[in-house]
């Protein structure tokens, strides 16, 4: 081939590879936004988990409150992550009460703003249960209304500090030697499911990580507060990867807990490095969303309550909201691009959360969040009520479920609001 010909083909792949560059579709962005509140309580509050009584001598680790803002340039949503053992809805409700009064619904309309709990027993009661005795609520009201202020502080500042964002997604999973379910052992959702914003100078913005796992490694075993083991998330995924690192837990009812497990501050936070460098792992292999699209629906529904317990601890004031024959709680089923996201009002099982994920038709990583918008004890799977094959844990997981009918009923909701 002549000199003159070997010009025009090195020109023709010149122009080819450079108008493809022209043509190729830029990452799809969002406009995100964060922001922190340490919210680690007074020495002497009372610890929720395990037995009434115990109250805190110490602090081994601050607890946190994170806030995301998410937008696509007409849908915005907020998400928050508390280190609690689980905020209830109407907490929910007076954060969004107090977000309302501090910003235009034109920057964020309230019901569209997404509360999770990752449920450390090593932090405050914020729900009533763990008080002095069995009768007398644990919650300190000043150390509430504390939280709720800087939530909608949390949120007010995400959206002052909005910038422009990519996107990536992975999956895998994760847990095999210590992560067990120790009631229906024949049911487990080991799946990891990570989603990162990246600004225009590829630093990391926020990162989601979404897990199913008790964090019960201190529980009982000390009284200095603690996000246990989520606490070594944190430091692996603020240390390697920069940007603001939210947890949202997992379907952990029905008995999902790190077992056979020392239970030591420093088992923890290894456990928790462990899963955060699994974390970091697939993030290297991580693929961009497939649009900047963010959908979002929310539903309040109504759930029985047959179980004598839940009521009376309601009347006297134990538990603060109505329960009667029912307790009103909310759901939300939403998506940010191809990745997907469903919320639990409780402790769900592994069967909800694997029966949930098949419900999400897209391709691409898929978030259940337990303890998400509430916090109601165990909804368990009918199984669990089946007296002719008790299942171990039994009589303890349906003292703090609300009704057997629950866990079915979620089921139903979730799939009409899927549709």
């Amino acid at each position: 081939m002549s000199a003159h010909s070997l010009f025009h083909c090195w020109l023709l792949s010149y122009l080819i590879g450079f108008l493809s560059c022209q043509n190729a579709a830029p990452p799809p962005e969002f406009l995100v936004g964060t922001a922190v509140a340490n919210i680690t309580p007074p020495l002497g509050a009372c610890i929720a988990g395990d037995a009434n009584g115990r109250t805190f001598t110490g602090v081994h680790d601050s607890l946190y409150l994170k806030t995301v803002v998410i937008s696509d340039g007409k849908t915005r949503i907020a998400l928050i992550t508390a280190d609690c053992i689980g905020l209830l809805h109407p907490t929910l409700l007076a954060i969004r009460k107090g977000v309302a009064a501090a910003i235009p619904m034109t920057d964020l309309e309230p019901s569209r703003l997404v509360i999770a709990s990752t449920h450390t027993h090593s932090g405050p009661d914020v729900v009533g249960l763990w008080g002095p005795n069995p009768w007398t609520s644990g919650v300190d009201t000043s150390y509430q209304n504390a939280l709720v202020k800087k939530a909608v502080e949390t949120v007010v500042q995400a959206l002052a500090n909005q910038q422009k964002a990519t996107a990536v997604c992975s999956e895998g999973t994760y847990g095999d030697s210590w992560v067990v379910n120790i009631s229906d052992t024949t049911s487990i959702d080991r799946s990891i499911a990570l989603l990162q914003f990246i600004d225009r100078n590829g630093n990391s913005i926020a990162s989601l990580l979404n897990f199913a796992c008790h964090p019960t490694f201190l529980d009982n075993a000390s009284d200095w507060v603690s996000a246990d083991y989520v606490a070594g998330v944190y430091k692996q995924m603020d240390e390697q990867l920069g940007g603001v690192n939210l947890f949202l837990q997992g379907a952990i009812g029905g008995w999902v807990q790190p077992e056979f497990e020392e239970k030591t501050f420093a088992a923890a936070e290894k456990r928790g490095r462990e899963l955060a460098d699994t974390g970091l792992k697939l993030l290297k292999n991580s693929r961009p969303l497939d649009s900047a699209i963010i959908r979002y629906k929310s539903k309040l529904i109504q759930l029985p309550v047959s179980n004598p317990g839940f009521k009376q601890l309601a009347a006297l004031g134990v538990l603060d909201r109505p329960i009667t024959d029912s307790v009103r709680t909310e759901i939300a089923w939403f998506s940010i691009g191809n990745v997907q996201f469903a919320t639990h009002p409780g402790e769900t099982t592994p069967v909800h959360s694997l029966e949930t994920k098949a419900l999400m038709r897209q391709k691409g990583p898929k978030m259940v969040i337990g303890l998400g918008m509430d916090a109601l004890g165990y909804l368990l799977s009918p199984n669990f009520f089946n007296p002719q094959q008790p299942l171990p844990h039994t009589e303890y997981l349906l003292s703090r479920s609300i009704d057997p009918a629950a866990g079915p009923l979620l089921m139903e909701q979730l799939r009409e609001i899927a549709r």
